[in-house]
């Protein structure tokens, strides 16, 4: 009797602990709104500065005299370190998960942006666009998988504030291009790493609310038994590979014309209608403004 007593007693502190849990995460629904709006911000502010790369190439290109094959080497580089590394970072943050990552990785593009306006050489492009690149690595996954904490169970409409942050802000860098660089030179691409300041402001927020959930996550599997449980998937193995497979080539081709349609589409308007920089800009805005409503 007595030992019964007690598992009852153990088993109701565990069910107060868990509601308590739950209401400390999820809060109310203006809460949860709250950290999707300033994630969706801060995925405006990082798109646009990511934006600015492809919008600035044809600073780059006139101020360092470089030639088309070194500016697709410079999309090369930004590629691998913003698409490529980030199912590695994300693998490593599933495992160490680190509640302030957002602003480490914004860190990086921030560092990354002031250096590309004083870049004086090619090889100081790379390394600067390389930078930038990381800083999205980081943040595409981590903000991902917040934006999917803080939905309180709503996850297509979380995913869809956020992805729309993303879509409006990759549209609004050659604008901004257009206005804050053109008029004056490469330089003034270092003035982007006050977006990237404001955009860590953003993420503090939302960094403690993650930081809290993750303590109350480590302290519920402290005193919890873990239970164990088979995932039924809803297809075959091979079925699912194939499928996961098909998207992702599919993904592939789409970012192959995109990378290169944003890259040269300036080039492009500047040689074969004359148009000025500051006009090309505003061209390719109107270009990436269509891709946004299609990806809605």
């Amino acid at each position: 009797m007595f030992k019964k007593s007690i598992d009852i007693n153990f088993i109701n502190i565990l069910v107060k602990y868990k509601m308590k849990t739950k209401n400390s995460i999820t809060t109310t629904n203006n809460t949860v709104f709250s950290m999707l709006i300033l994630l969706s911000m801060a995925h405006c502010m990082n798109d646009i500065m990511q934006a600015v790369i492809t919008s600035s190439y044809p600073f780059i290109k006139n101020e360092l005299g470089i030639t088309f094959t070194k500016i697709g080497l410079i999309t090369l580089v930004y590629q691998i370190a913003a698409s490529v590394f980030q199912p590695c970072l994300g693998f490593f943050f599933d495992r160490y998960p680190i509640p302030y990552s957002l602003p480490i990785g914004m860190s990086f593009t921030m560092i990354g942006l002031f250096s590309l306006g004083l870049a004086p050489s090619f090889y100081w492009v790379l390394c600067s666009v390389f930078f930038v690149g990381i800083g999205s690595s980081v943040l595409h996954p981590e903000a991902s998988r917040i934006t999917s904490l803080v939905s309180g169970g709503k996850r297509g409409l979380a995913q869809s504030i956020f992805q729309v942050g993303g879509n409006f802000g990759t549209s609004m860098g050659p604008l901004a291009v257009a206005i804050i660089v053109a008029p004056y030179g490469k330089k003034n691409i270092s003035f982007f790493a006050i977006v990237a300041f404001i955009a860590i402001l953003f993420m503090i927020p939302v960094c403690k609310w993650y930081k809290k959930y993750l303590n109350n996550k480590k302290l519920e599997q402290n005193i919890s038994v873990k239970i164990v449980k088979k995932i039924e998937m809803p297809l075959p193995m091979k079925q699912t590979v194939f499928s996961i497979v098909i998207l992702m080539i599919l993904i592939f081709s789409k970012y192959v014309y995109m990378a290169s349609l944003s890259s040269y589409y300036t080039f492009y308007l500047m040689q074969r209608f004359y148009l000025s920089i500051q006009l090309s800009q505003i061209f390719l805005f109107v270009f990436l403004v269509a891709m946004a409503i299609g990806t809605i």
